[in-house]
């Protein structure tokens, strides 16, 4: 058989098969659905601090341990926010990658405020 006759003539995928890549791309989409609707938990000070949240950014909880809480120290307060939420989304990115098989989508460490 011809590149004419099989479809393949001019076909910019290289002769890969689009059903295989079809299929490839909705398997990536159900997995990029899976990571979204999971919750992680980010934590920081040995879980004195923790936040929950969904791969869609939805903040479902955050908890504080009384012992955080000083009145003199309020930045010690500050800080072990901002490091859950970091490691929030430092799980989630992690996650979002997976499902991409590996690809690293970068997006979500920086939207909230991860180095």
């Amino acid at each position: 058989m011809s590149d004419e006759s099989d479809g393949l003539a001019g076909n910019p995928l290289g002769g890969m098969e689009l059903r295989g890549l079809l299929k490839s791309a909705q398997q990536m989409m159900a997995g990029m659905q899976a990571a979204a609707d999971e919750v992680v938990e980010g934590s920081a000070g040995g879980g004195l601090v923790t936040i929950k949240v969904d791969g869609h950014i939805n903040f479902r909880s955050v908890s504080i341990d009384p012992k955080a809480i000083d009145p003199d120290d309020v930045s010690l307060l500050e800080d072990l926010v901002l490091a859950a939420l970091r490691d929030a989304a430092k799980q989630l990115q992690g996650g979002q990658s997976g499902a991409m098989g590996g690809v690293d989508l970068g997006g979500l460490g920086g939207l909230l405020g991860g180095e």
